[in-house]
């Protein structure tokens, strides 16, 4: 094989790993998923002070749905 065809194998599989990495990065970072910009890895369970106020949130949605048939 000739080199600059080596070289040029390489640099693609390169690139395209970069860019690929790049563009799983960015989608996590969009959806809030991954480690990355924006990402607060906060608890969202209620306190055991707010488990009433879960309750009640809970039995006023189930309350406000629609009847299922």
């Amino acid at each position: 094989m000739n080199i600059e065809r080596v070289i040029n194998v390489i640099l693609r599989r390169l690139v395209g790993r970069a860019v690929n990495a790049g563009v799983n990065a960015g989608i996590k970072a969009v959806s809030k998923r991954g480690k990355g910009q924006g990402v607060d890895n906060k608890d969202t369970r209620p306190l055991p002070q707010d488990k009433a106020t879960a309750q009640k949130a809970r039995l006023m949605r189930r309350n406000t749905r629609p009847p299922r048939f």
